[in-house]
């Protein structure tokens, strides 16, 4: 199945490190040139500075980060359908995180608003050494702040697992279901109905075990043909 998805739509990844957004994002959109949608693919800006500078960014550095990371997907959407590695929630998560510091929060999930499609990578990829990034015990907090920050400004996020093919099937499973089975798809900065109320499955849980029991339990589900009922 293809997705609908109207120009200026976003699909956001966010997820803690070395969750595989990147390889996905990058799947992602492969799969939606190959389908004719014209798709591009927004980096992650965090990761070119720290590249650059060789080192993490100050507090006070934060900010002009998040707001670079927008305005590249902003740009982008304005002539297609976007695929963005990360958002400004990401530099906000690790700001409060590292810093103690909620002040990017507001603008970030007000940038996140206007994605169309949240996908959230789980934590069940190994996790593989950065020296300019913390280590796997910031994992598991990264997921929850990202979980709290999206929650708590009432945003939807679809959880996606598995490794390879599996991961990138789930992913384009969530797009579909949120474009397509739910009628909810979003242009950026427009709604056309209310707000969508669409999960996938146990947002509020950051064990991976559970949560991907949960989600193989709603595919079995949604794989099972209902049994008519009988009219009397």
């Amino acid at each position: 199945m293809t997705p609908m998805l109207p120009a200026g739509c976003v699909i956001a990844l966010l997820g803690a490190e070395s969750t595989g957004k990147t390889e996905l994002a990058r799947a992602l959109v492969l799969r939606l040139q190959e389908r004719g949608i014209a798709a591009t693919l927004v980096g992650e800006y965090l990761r070119e500075w720290c590249d650059r500078e060789g080192r993490t960014p100050r507090p006070d550095e934060q900010q002009a980060i998040a707001r670079e990371q927008t305005r590249r997907i902003d740009a982008a959407a304005a002539s297609g359908v976007v695929v963005a590695d990360t958002t400004a929630v990401m530099t906000a998560v690790y700001s409060e995180l590292l810093f103690g510091d909620t002040s990017l929060h507001a603008d970030a999930l007000a940038a996140q608003a206007r994605c169309a499609i949240t996908l959230l990578t789980a934590l069940d990829i190994p996790w593989a050494a950065d020296a300019l990034r913390d280590g796997d015990h910031a994992r598991q907090p990264t997921d929850a702040l990202v979980r709290a920050a999206l929650s708590g400004a009432g945003l939807s996020f679809a959880v996606v697992h598995g490794t390879g093919s599996e991961r990138l099937s789930n992913a384009w499973n969530a797009i579909n279901s949120v474009a397509g089975d739910e009628g909810r798809a979003r242009a950026r900065g427009r709604l056309e109905s209310k707000p969508a109320s669409w999960s996938w499955p146990c947002e509020k849980c950051s064990d991976p075990e559970c949560e991907h029991r949960l989600f193989s339990d709603l595919l079995g589900r949604r794989d099972t043909p209902s049994t008519p009922s009988s009219e009397t």
